[in-house]
């Protein structure tokens, strides 16, 4: 089996964030949440709060959407930002395992066929999170929980702090630009 990073690896960009903007622009009044956002990224930049924390404050605004609409009119928009790359060695057993909400990933697996998805576990109605923040080492917890024994053949993504899911696998790569190059790990 494959397995992808999402943000930055199959998908130029980052999904959340592109998704909060998309949002923003639709419903303007979603502004009186950038305050606590702000806030938030503050405090984890002081390190004052985790990385969780800071997402769940930033997709608090989800209380005031139709998430299930918006995410498949975002999608009907960006899926254009999937990397040929990936489109041209895409599998049906790939496996997607990423930091983004499993809610606004899972449409855009649906549509590339992907069946296989680990994402964070968000409340789409509330923006809270059931569980810690899929990233790091909780994505090795994650997988070992969603797929216990599996093998991955080749693993992908643009970040450093997959490095323990990148030592899982027989080979792994590092996305830079939307280009794949060989992960050298030590």
């Amino acid at each position: 089996m494959n397995a992808y990073d999402f943000d930055g690896t199959i998908y130029r960009g980052d999904s959340s964030v592109d998704f909060c903007l998309y949002a923003l622009r639709r419903h303007p009044a979603l502004i009186r949440f950038l305050p606590g956002m702000a806030g938030a990224a503050l405090r984890y930049g002081l390190g004052k709060n985790s990385k969780t924390e800071m997402k769940q404050a930033f997709f608090r605004f989800f209380s005031s959407l139709e998430t299930e609409k918006m995410t498949k009119d975002f999608w009907d928009r960006h899926l254009e930002r999937i990397y040929p790359w990936y489109l041209e060695q895409r599998r049906e057993e790939d496996l997607i395992i990423s930091a983004s909400p499993e809610f606004l990933l899972r449409p855009a697996c649906d549509r590339l066929g992907i069946r296989h998805l680990i994402a964070s576990r968000v409340d789409p109605r509330s923006g809270v999170f059931q569980g810690e923040n899929c990233r790091g080492e909780e994505k090795v917890r994650r997988l070992r929980e969603t797929m216990p024994g599996a093998k991955l053949d080749r693993f992908y993504s643009d970040s450093l702090s997959d490095t323990p899911l990148a030592k899982l696998a027989d080979q792994a790569f590092l996305v830079k630009k939307g280009e794949p190059r060989p992960w050298t790990l030590s």
